[in-house]
């Protein structure tokens, strides 16, 4: 049905007749093109609006146009909703300044963020609200031609009614309004109502509920007073029977207190008699003191025979060696017997890690390899990952490795010692670190352990060398104290490397 322009009461006659003339628009063709009306829309439709527009004339020239409503807050969000959702839709040149760039908003934030503009806007220009009325009628159908007739279908949303007699503003607009006003706030209020009152049920029944759990509580109350009443009984019971026993007892503390008196004369007697007793030690003592200041004198002179003994003996044992060094003319040698072991595993690979045997201490002392390593051509021999494990075993392997090989040529360096580093490996490992000077890293092969690479180590060192073994394993230990060997638990080469 062809929708008539929009009455509005504010709008003068010179601005309802040019914006009468601004809703035709010129195309390309030629042809004058009228905007805001449906299609179809006739000659009843443009005598409608002449005399709508004579009637704001009279309107505006007779009296003062009256204040805006005061919308409630619903009724005034869809307004804003029907202007936001149709403004993208004019043309340019047709969208005021202020609400261009809102315009240009996505829908669900156009009326969120660009609200107080669209309601001014709408206020201050009759013909931008217009424009927006043409369109918004246009989607309406029956409910926008009902609206613009001045009345209000009975099944019509109350807000959507007074949101489109806000923007048409036709014969009694006001009236549409605040009877819409008056709908949505006898909702709200038939809201309250019904919320009070379901509040009020639930208090109700919280209030049942607290009656029925006082009787509970108080049944409860009533069984632990006759508990408490009894076991008052039974408590009053007892206190009779501790009064009885606490006058036993103060009469057993008196008789204690004689005892005492009697034990302590004693006591002064038995402390007078020490102390003649300590005296007599004392005297003791002195004489022993003197005659141990003699007796030292005699060991020192019997020491100092000894030592001269010694010497000549160690000389002449000295002496001997090198004369039997120069009648077996021994050259030095290149190599050790560790070397001809290690040459065995030089290019010896494996693929599968050896398991670690049970283990068990030995001695931990790290003063006991102090004294080990100062002997004579020593050969430190170190069971690595059985000490690497032991001391750090929260690093990786390779971690691991280069720090024991490291420690170990500080070792190495400070006491000139022979030393060999033992791990077990399937194969040889690569990327490892240069050496330090005087240590020796080997690595078992396939099928053997590090554990018998260890014992070969031993078997071929001669007998009388001094060969300490480092490994915390009791087999590693009972093997090669077998051939000789010292062995020597893993925490004193460990504290040996901390004190370092």
């Amino acid at each position: 049905m062809p929708l008539t322009e929009p009455h509005d009461d504010h709008l003068p006659r010179e601005v309802a007749v040019d914006a009468a003339h601004a809703g035709e628009v010129t195309p390309e063709g030629g042809e004058p093109e009228v905007v805001g009306r449906a299609a179809g829309e006739g000659s009843a439709a443009e005598g409608s609006a002449a005399d709508e527009s004579a009637t704001d004339e009279s309107a505006t020239d007779g009296e003062t146009p009256e204040p805006e409503p005061v919308l409630p807050e619903p009724v005034r969000q869809r307004i804003v909703a029907l202007t936001a959702a149709v403004l993208p839709g004019l043309p340019a040149d047709e969208v005021p300044v202020p609400l261009r760039r809102v315009a240009k908003f996505a829908p669900n934030r156009r009326a969120r963020l660009g609200a107080p503009v669209i309601a001014a806007q709408l206020t201050a220009d009759p013909l931008f609200r217009q424009r927006i009325t043409a369109r918004v009628l246009a989607d309406t159908g029956d409910l926008g031609a009902a609206v613009l007739e001045g009345t209000a279908p009975a099944a019509a949303d109350p807000v959507e009614v007074a949101a489109l007699a806000y923007l048409a503003r036709p014969r009694g607009w006001r009236e549409l309004v605040d009877a819409s006003g008056a709908a949505v706030r006898a909702e709200a209020d038939s809201a309250v109502v019904a919320e009070l009152v379901r509040e009020a049920e639930q208090r109700a029944t919280r209030a049942e509920h607290d009656r029925a759990v006082a009787r509970v509580e108080a049944e409860k109350l009533r069984d632990e007073l006759a508990r408490v009443r009894e076991e008052l009984g039974q408590l009053r019971e007892e206190t009779r029977q501790l009064t009885r026993s606490l006058r036993e007892t103060q009469a057993r503390e008196r008789k204690a207190t004689e005892l005492l008196a009697t034990d302590r004369g004693r006591a002064a007697r038995a402390a007078a008699d020490a102390d003649a007793e300590l005296r007599r030690v004392r005297a003791r003592l002195a004489e022993a003191e003197s005659a141990a200041g003699v007796a030292r004198a005699s060991a020192k002179e019997a020491r100092s025979v000894d030592d001269a003994r010694l010497w000549l003996l160690l000389e002449t044992i000295g002496q001997a060696a090198v004369g039997l060094r120069r009648e077996l003319a021994l050259d030095p040698v290149d190599k050790l017997p560790a070397d001809f072991v290690a040459d065995a595993f030089a290019d010896q690979t494996g693929t599968t890690p050896a398991g670690t045997a049970t283990r068990a201490r030995d001695t931990d002392d790290p003063a006991r390899l102090d004294q080990l390593l100062a002997l004579p051509r020593a050969h430190l021999v170190v069971d690595g990952y059985n000490v690497t494990k032991r001391g750090f075993g929260e690093m990786s392997l390779e971690q691991q490795r280069k720090r024991l090989i490291t420690g170990l040529g500080g070792i190495a360096a400070q006491t000139g010692d022979e030393v060999t580093v033992v791990f077990d490996g399937a194969e040889r490992m690569h990327g490892l670190p240069p050496s330090p000077r005087g240590v020796r890293v080997l690595f078992s092969r396939k099928g053997e352990t590090a554990d018998e690479l260890i014992r070969r180590l031993v078997r071929a060192e001669p007998p009388g060398r001094p060969v300490v073994v480092v490994s915390s394993d009791r087999e590693v230990a009972d093997g090669v104290r077998r051939h000789g060997a010292y062995p020597l638990g893993a925490d004193s080469l460990l504290r040996r490397l901390s004190r370092s």
